[in-house]
């Protein structure tokens, strides 16, 4: 290599070590969002790999591409990479830009454990993907990891596995306590509590919730751990324990969990709405007292995961109206969005696609889950593939599509520059429509009994499945879509003026300008 040429490259390492240096020490919350972002983007990939491993065994009955152990640890690190790799570090990203610019404040309240709660959930994934390479293979026993079988019938995988949900728990319980303190301490003079975005108020109480339960998934992951390397019996009835008590363990904490996954959700569509529609969103103090009353419920509707295991009849009657009454805060919110639309101006622009999609398909899976509800008709639905429909109406078409909603609408004020419009409108229309050939023949395919997390099914299902494979394929290959509008859009595009979308966003962000000093001491520039 010639001198110039080698003093080129040098030069070259030289800038890619010190951006490196940037984002590795960085304490600025744009750069931190930014980083959860695309690591969410990383691991949505991920487990949208695993969920095509898994769609490809079941294109056909029968046990054609993986063997079936290799198929549990899909489905099962599949499962823990959306819920917390993909869902919610995104939400924490999104929170991590949005949250402080929203309330008029210079940064997050504290700004160097914003770096740490971001930096080790890299180390935590790389762990739990690692154990898939051991002898025997990695978790196979399910994302609720249900005892015994990740005690008694688990290899040593399980010790890495519960290690990373340590170290996630940790992640989001910091970022929690500093979205709150946030809030709480550093808006701009004037912002009451009642002129919050809502964006701001569902991550308020998000957080709340994520400092209630992650303990609780800290303690039953840990109670799993000394079952199985240290002779303890909280599990394991030969030894006096009950297997059982996992299940309400597990599930007090992953009944709010999933409130987790989908108020943020709320927050971005009761911002998105109303400035496509150009009207003041309808009804928002009572969208303030929904999305606190959801919360509040989802506390006491855990068990109705365990209807099947014979809780006595006074237990399954007040699990099964406490899950029907969580129903009508959220009916609140969904017949305040559509008021809100109502006789607006509106315009179809791509976050607004994305809205109105979640509102349609996530109260199609508020409706599947009414029926889960009902205690003796859950007996034929239990551990049918029409509960992976309706979770999957939840969390994909709601939580997924509203951070691609999310995504859209904060894109042009992140970076800059516009997006490529129609390349977006053929993703938000592939998706929408590869994701309902993926999901809605499940609800059928379960309704006839066909049990989930078994890699074979009885012949009469044999055409829903290819239909349902075809479908995951083709979402699968629309995400990648996704990436290249995100990509463009980063590296240039048409610039955008201050005031991205013309019409009601005022409405939204009439944010005083935060207080003219910095508290924060950022650290000095890296050598």
């Amino acid at each position: 290599m010639s001198t110039v040429a080698q003093s080129e490259q040098n030069h070259h390492d030289h800038h890619a070590a010190k951006g490196f240096k940037r984002w590795l020490y960085t304490t600025n919350h744009k750069d931190i969002g930014s980083l959860y972002l695309i690591f969410s983007l990383t691991m949505f990939l991920i487990g949208g790999a695993m969920a095509m491993v898994i769609r490809a065994e079941l294109f056909q009955p029968g046990l054609q591409l993986v063997d079936p152990h290799f198929f549990n640890q899909m489905t099962t690190v599949h499962g823990l990479i959306m819920v917390f790799g993909a869902v919610m570090p995104a939400f924490t990203g999104l929170a991590n830009w949005m949250v402080p610019m929203m309330i008029g404040a210079p940064d997050m309240a504290l700004p160097r454990m914003n770096n740490w709660s971001f930096w080790i959930l890299p180390f935590a994934f790389a762990i739990l993907l690692m154990s898939l390479f051991m002898e025997g293979g990695g978790p196979a026993f399910g994302w609720t990891f249900y005892a015994p079988l990740s005690t008694t019938y688990s290899n040593d995988n399980t010790a890495l596995f519960v290690f990373a949900v340590h170290i996630m728990g940790i992640s989001s319980i910091m970022g929690a306590i500093n979205v709150i303190v946030t809030i709480v301490n550093l808006r701009a003079p004037g912002m009451t509590w009642m002129k919050l975005p809502l964006f701001v108020w569902t991550w308020l109480i998000t957080a709340f919730l994520l400092i209630a339960v992650m303990p609780v998934l800290a303690g039953a992951v840990t109670m799993v751990l000394t079952d199985k390397y240290f002779g303890t019996s909280f599990f394991d009835a030969a030894g006096g324990g009950d297997p059982v008590m996992f299940q309400h363990i597990f599930w007090f904490f992953g009944h709010p969990e999933v409130y987790i996954m989908i108020l943020p959700a709320f927050g971005i569509i009761s911002t998105i709405i109303p400035t496509f529609s150009r009207k003041k969103l309808f009804g928002y103090a009572s969208m303030v007292y929904a999305t606190s009353s959801i919360a509040l419920l989802s506390f006491i509707v855990w068990a109705h995961h365990m209807f099947t295991t014979g809780m006595p009849l006074a237990g399954e009657l007040f699990f099964m109206y406490a899950t029907m009454l969580i129903s009508v805060p959220t009916g609140v919110k969904v017949f305040n969005w559509v008021a809100t639309m109502w006789r607006g101006s509106i315009s179809f622009e791509v976050p607004m696609l994305f809205s109105i999609a979640f509102i349609v398909l996530f109260t199609l899976g508020g409706f599947s889950g009414l029926m889960l509800a009902i205690t003796p008709a859950d007996f034929q639905y239990h551990d049918t593939y029409f509960v992976v429909a309706h979770f999957h109406y939840v969390l994909v078409t709601g939580a997924i599509f509203s951070i691609m909603a999310g995504a859209y609408y904060w894109l042009p004020k992140w970076t800059g520059h516009m997006y490529n419009e129609r390349l977006a409108k053929l993703h938000f229309w592939l998706s929408l429509v590869s994701v309902n050939v993926l999901f809605f023949p499940m609800h059928f395919v379960g309704l006839a009994g066909m049990p989930r997390r078994i890699p074979d099914y009885a012949l009469q299902f044999a055409d829903f499945n290819a239909l349902i494979s075809i479908g995951g394929f083709a979402f699968g290959l629309s995400q990648l879509l996704f990436v290249a509008v995100v990509y463009k859009c980063a590296k240039g595009g048409a610039a955008v003026p201050d005031k991205v979308w013309d019409g009601a966003e005022g409405l939204e962000w009439e944010v005083p300008s935060p207080a003219p000093y910095h508290t924060f001491s950022t650290p000095p520039e890296v050598k």
